[in-house]
């Protein structure tokens, strides 16, 4: 039984550690450098069709469980695989789908995603 315990133990402070260590890749400095309210309505435009119920594994806005690991890449990372389109761990189309957005806007509408969680 001690055993069992211990590995519990071991298990959840791993889990614990990494991610607090995930959240360390972004921080209020990174969002800083965003229009969090121009992202706002980017999202609320283009990104929330799947980033509000998880549609094609993308991680729910405001849900910390599913960003936690994302947000250990760090800001640009996450914006340049927006921008560019990601299909290692689900969908995320090239802008979210909608070649009309800038660089810009797409950083604007990460960042205030990633806020949401922070």
């Amino acid at each position: 039984m001690r055993r069992l315990i211990s590995a519990f133990t071991l298990c959840a402070a791993a889990v614990l550690s990494f991610g607090l260590d995930a959240l360390a890749g972004v921080t209020a400095e990174d969002l800083a450098k965003y229009d969090l309210a121009n992202g706002k309505s980017v999202h609320d435009a283009s990104c929330a069709a799947c980033h509000a119920n998880g549609i094609l594994q993308a991680p729910k806005t405001g849900d910390k469980a599913s960003w936690t690991a994302r947000l250990g890449q760090g800001m640009g990372t996450l914006v340049e695989k927006s921008i560019n389109g990601y299909t290692a761990e689900g969908n995320m189309p090239a802008r979210g789908g909608n070649p009309d957005l800038t660089d810009k806007q797409v950083g604007d509408a990460v960042a205030y995603m990633v806020k949401q969680v922070l």
